[in-house]
């Protein structure tokens, strides 16, 4: 079984490095963040003429960790601070070290027909002390005389210190240093500056910058600021790298990941043990067996070691892919044609890839531009190769995929949370969208702008205090018009009818960037749409939208029918199992969807019941699809999907009978 070592765990548990470390202080749980300078673009200018660094390669590596942005002086997961990502061990020490999977009471697997495969928390065991890639804000410290506290808060010292590093790192390459080089000899220090643990990962990540400078950017920052990096060719000499020393990955046949980013085999075990138990994925000849419609995307809660500590468990649960967050290297752990348990709904799991970011949903932390970055090429890759439609209906998150029955639903899990940035990712997966600009359309796709869209959550880091002010792709959903008015309720989180809350983990009241809903009415500067059996309310005004109007098909109750049942699963009626396989029942949610009643439909799928449940195939009917007449239709029922069985409802195009 794969352990990971010091050179290839080094993502790993910090806390031997912290005692060690003498400089080791506690760090403020709200650091104060230094008010923004006239003019950032200068910064990386004089920083680049103090330290010798081509400005564009400056740009460009401070672009691929942060997209320039200050992150209001919080850290990423990788522990990086500020634009350039300077790295701090002491802040991820103190993080959470288990999986997600251990919280709640969410059966990842969430197949009835097998006992309930709840796994228990377990404590982090770490490895390896961190590598000094996740302890550069000291480094930078010695390297220009700045306080590490400066160095994490203020904008243009920590631009300073990264401009510090990458010279340091060309001169130990013996390579020329000089605003005015040739950046092209700068490929060996950029690869460095990703902290990356083999040679795969650093060249991928120096590719990226290089290919970002080649196209360039410009954008405003999360603090205002616009920053402009000129479009460059520049073919970079690739081999400086050789001279860093590192390790080189095995990319053995079947992997199942493109060539352009770092990826390795670290192979979830499928093992027999105990009483007839087994773990921890099962097998399947995906696509040929069943159609993969989904693609899960989570946030693993934990360090990179812990995670793939926990995915190499046979005891534990399972998922195809982790993704780092220092470099965005990616693992696979399950082939695409096999089943991973990892959503917590069997169908949804049956015909879904399952992707884990080391990353956490609250506590304080962003994920990083290289990981959304090696996220977005491997979906996309995934995507194209599967026939997976790149839309909000088909790329989920695991807050997204339903409960599979009534008691279900309060168990399941939420990540990877309001902070995680759909419509970046969706930019980076070159997604299509079709926006009508006018809502007699009928469908209305939240669209808020990340930066300036900062809901006032509470819980991230302690329960009931305020989560420090950050950019969100969630929208919040009110009763009515007003921004005085209750946030809506979801019955199956809390039955008594209260409205719903601010907790960062509350989402029954809330919408996520590039959902689709179908409008529901329109009062001044509020817009409708119908979610969860009622009305919802979020504040939409012409002058800073936060959605735009599209068209596509929506799903109503026939004629007749004044409610219609809604389910968080496509199972087939039981007709059509076979002898000796124990029928799945059709069992519906707490909702209901009324007469009058719209909502966006993603997909028509057919009834499916993937039947797995012995480590050998031995069960009667086991590893076969079992199909049957039932149809049914994906719909955005809240913010989680939902189906409506066909014979229920009318499809119909959604400008019939919109509101105007």
């Amino acid at each position: 079984m794969y352990r990971p070592t010091l050179s290839t765990g080094r993502r790993a548990l910090l806390a031997a490095a912290v005692v060690a470390a003498a400089t080791a202080v506690p760090l403020p749980a709200s650091p104060a963040v230094a008010a923004p300078a006239a003019d950032r673009q200068q910064q990386y200018v004089a920083a680049a003429t103090e330290y010798g660094v081509p400005v564009d390669v400056l740009l460009g590596v401070s672009y691929l960790e942060s997209r320039w942005d200050t992150n209001a002086g919080t850290p990423s997961t990788s522990g990086g601070y500020g634009p350039m990502h300077l790295t701090d061990a002491r802040h991820v020490a103190a993080l959470p070290g288990r999986g997600h999977h251990d919280a709640g009471t969410e059966d990842p697997r969430g197949d009835d027909s097998r006992p309930a495969r709840v796994v228990a928390p377990r404590p982090a065991e770490d490895p390896a002390p961190p590598a000094a890639a996740l302890q550069t804000v000291d480094a930078a410290a010695a390297l220009t005389g700045a306080a590490p506290e400066s160095l994490r808060t203020d904008a243009s010292v920590n631009i300073r210190g990264g401009a510090a590093l990458l010279a340091a790192y060309q001169r130990e390459l013996a390579a020329p240093v000089g605003a005015d080089t040739d950046p092209a000899a700068w490929y060996g220090a950029v690869a460095r500056y990703a902290g990356a643990d083999s040679a795969d990962a650093a060249a991928a990540f120096a590719d990226e910058v290089f290919t970002t400078i080649g196209a360039g950017e410009s954008r405003v920052t999360d603090d205002g600021q616009r920053i402009t990096l000129p479009a460059r060719a520049i073919q970079p000499q690739r081999s400086w790298l050789d001279r860093l020393g590192l390790r080189r990955l095995a990319r053995p046949d079947g992997l199942e990941c493109p060539r352009t980013i770092s990826c390795e085999w670290i192979p979830a075990p499928y093992e027999a043990f105990g009483a007839g138990d087994y773990g921890n994925h099962d097998l399947s000849d995906r696509p040929g067996r069943q159609k993969i419609e989904y693609i899960v995307i989570h946030d693993t809660e934990a360090s990179w070691a812990t995670t793939l500590q926990l995915v190499q468990d046979p005891t534990y649960v399972s998922w195809h892919y982790s993704l780092r967050s220092v470099d965005g290297h990616i693992a696979q752990h399950v082939k695409t044609k096999d089943v991973g348990w990892h959503a917590g709904n069997w169908y949804v799991n049956a015909k879904s890839i399952g992707l884990e970011h080391e990353g956490f949903a609250a506590q304080g932390t962003w994920y990083t531009e290289a990981m959304y970055r090696t996220s977005a090429k491997l979906v996309r890759h995934l995507a194209l190769r599967l026939g997976i439609p790149l839309d909000r209906q088909h790329i989920i998150g695991h807050d997204n995929v339903p409960g599979t029955v009534a008691s279900t639903v309060r168990g399941m899990h939420w990540d990877p949370g309001p902070y995680w940035d759909w419509t970046h990712y969706f930019t980076l997966l070159h997604a299509p969208r079709l926006d009508t600009g006018i809502p007699a359309t009928g469908l209305v796709r939240i669209d808020p702008d990340y930066a300036t869209n900062q809901p006032a959550f509470t819980g991230c880091v302690t329960a009931g205090v305020p989560c420090a002010p950050r950019g969100s792709s969630a929208v919040v959903l009110r009763s009515a018009p007003s921004a005085d008015a209750p946030l809506v309720n979801d019955i199956a989180l809390r039955p008594d009818g209260t409205p719903n809350t601010m907790a960062v983990s509350d989402h029954g009241a809330r919408a996520s960037a590039g959902q689709t809903y179908a409008l529901a009415g329109r009062q001044g500067d509020w817009t409708a749409i119908w979610y969860l059996g009622q009305k919802a309310w979020f504040h939409n005004p012409a002058s800073a939208p936060t959605a735009t109007w599209t068209v596509g098909v929506v799903a109503t109750p026939k004629p007749g029918r004044a409610t219609i049942p809604v389910y968080g699963r496509a199972y087939p009626e039981e007709a059509a199992y076979p002898a000796g396989v124990p029928y799945q029942p059709i069992s519906p949610l707490q909702y209901t969807l009324a007469a009058g009643q719209r909502y966006a439909v993603g997909a028509v799928l057919p009834g499916e019941y993937y039947r797995a449940t012995t480590f050998d195939g031995s069960s009667p009917g086991d590893w076969t699809v079992i199909r049957g007449q039932n149809r049914y239709a994906q719909i955005q029922f809240g913010h989680r999907i939902m189906y409506v069985d066909l014979a229920d409802v009318q499809l119909l195009p959604s400008p019939v009978g919109a509101p105007r």
